[in-house]
């Protein structure tokens, strides 16, 4: 049974992020949308003595925002962020076991310099994921032609177009897929609809107590590449069937 699914390319998620993918046999990057201000996509979390502390990507900006797509939304370089962002992680984790090893790997794909923000995302999640021998097919969505429609729909012609069975769904992506009817767009058209479960696992972490929900170097600084999967999978929980999901979040019986 072909299992895939679907996520906007975030910029350097978090550790949930992988084990979804870690858990299909395709991954496809939703880069065909529009980009939403102040999204994961352009920004995320390390942990500081201070507290979080926001990498954010600036992006140029466009005379109107429907405009800017993830993938035609171009980096803006007149900041000097990718440095800014090297500095930041050398400060709070040069004292991390693994820093040398991660952050060579960092630097190596920032000073690439990509023209466009999903380039970048990408570049970050499958060089991570080769590293942490995932074995994955990945897809960009802008390359399916004749894609129509918004949301849960778009997703299920997705699934159809690359023959999945099964669709293996972020809980957030509940809030529009389940909105008009139970399991949205995927029973009618016979593809098993099926929640994500992750409950985050505890690794040893710098700077005071352990925060969860940070970006995936968080652990690879502490752990490294070789332990970084196992802890992930330590996290996975059995994924939820949409009818059970609707009773659990929803209060639905149907």
């Amino acid at each position: 049974m072909k299992t895939i699914a679907i996520m906007q390319p975030t910029y350097l998620p978090w550790i949930g992020y992988f084990d979804l993918i870690d858990q299909v046999d395709q991954f496809v990057f939703l880069d065909d949308v529009q980009l939403v201000k102040r999204s994961w996509q352009v920004r995320n979390r390390i942990k500081t003595p201070q507290g979080d502390l926001f990498l954010t990507v600036p992006i140029k900006k466009k005379k109107h925002r429907k405009d800017t797509l993830i993938k035609n939304a171009e980096i803006n370089y007149d900041e000097d962020w990718a440095n800014k962002h090297l500095k930041s992680l050398e400060h709070y984790f040069k004292k991390a076991i693994y820093f040398d090893e991660i952050f060579h790997l960092v630097k190596i794909l920032l000073l690439k310099k990509h023209k466009y923000l999903a380039n970048l995302n990408i570049d970050f999640i499958q060089n991570i994921c080769m590293k942490l021998k995932m074995e994955n097919c990945f897809l960009k969505s802008s390359e399916l032609e004749g894609i129509k429609g918004k949301q849960d729909k778009r997703l299920a012609e997705i699934c159809i177009r690359l023959g999945a069975e099964e669709y293996l769904s972020p809980q957030g992506s509940a809030v529009y897929i389940e909105k008009l009817k139970p399991g949205g767009e995927f029973p009618e058209n016979n593809i098993k609809l099926f929640y994500h479960n992750f409950e985050h696992p505890v690794y040893e972490q710098l700077h005071g107590s352990f925060k969860s929900k940070l970006c995936i170097l968080d652990l690879l600084f502490n752990c490294g590449f070789q332990n970084a999967l196992e802890i992930i999978r330590k996290g996975r929980r059995n994924k939820i069937f949409y009818k059970e999901f609707r009773k659990i979040y929803f209060n639905k019986n149907e």
